[in-house]
């Protein structure tokens, strides 16, 4: 079936869906190389696994450093990006716009993510977010983390909302996974970061959209299981 409203409560993961923080990590990428006396990557080079988190990002940037030592990494990483962070980010085109119409129609917003929770609040106030995003779950919120469906449960259980009258947007694999263990709709963001190995038709999420601009659209979103506006 196909919905004639938006849903009540959307949900969504921040980097790779609601905002383009690459720039902001190949500047934290290239700070860190360029302290080590490495030369600058590429954005293109690392744009591809900036939803799979700081490792990944890391097994990018020091390809040649053991694992454990990449693992050492991670703070001195999380330092630098907290500093840089929403110095180059930006919203993906059409998501101001997505965000507007989904608040016009009475609907509510928010962000779980995988990223540090003090990392993402910092984002908020940046983006005039801090009293539209209905609630926010980062990756070290809980005791579980996406694919696990813990935060997308907690975030309903937050609104006082049913997972399945929720729906869920992220570009990466772990996100549909996480929703689908919910009960809660899901909606592929193609725009997003991902690997050419990727293949978001496998991960079956109820929708798969190509630009925000398609989810202006009502008719674009999965119908939720109960309430929507």
């Amino acid at each position: 079936m196909t919905a004639t409203a938006y849903p009540a409560v959307v949900l969504f993961d921040l980097d790779g869906t609601l905002l383009d923080s690459a720039p902001d990590f190949i500047a934290t990428a290239n700070a860190m190389r360029q302290a080590r006396g490495l030369s600058p990557m590429a954005l293109e080079q690392l744009r591809p696994v900036v939803s799979k988190g700081s490792r990944a990002m890391l097994a990018e940037a020091f390809s040649d450093l053991p694992a454990h030592e990449r693992e050492a990494l991670v703070p001195a990483f999380l330092r630098t990006y907290e500093a840089l962070i929403g110095q180059h980010a930006g919203l993906f085109e059409g998501v101001a716009e997505l965000l507007q119409a989904l608040e016009q129609a009475g609907s509510r917003w928010g962000i779980v993510t995988n990223k540090p929770e003090y990392l993402a609040r910092l984002i908020l106030p940046q983006l005039g977010w801090e009293q539209r995003c209905a609630v926010l779950i980062g990756g070290d919120t809980l005791a579980e983390r996406k694919p696990h469906p813990l935060p997308l449960l907690e975030a309903a259980r937050r609104l006082d909302t049913a997972p399945g009258a929720c729906v869920y947007v992220g570009d990466d694999e772990r996100d549909i996974l996480a929703a689908r263990a919910a009960g809660m709709p899901s909606v592929a963001a193609l725009w997003g970061y991902r690997l050419d190995s990727d293949d978001p038709l496998a991960w079956q999420a109820d929708r798969i959209c190509e630009y925000p601009q398609q989810l202006w659209q009502v008719q674009a979103w999965p119908l939720a299981a109960a309430a929507v506006v």
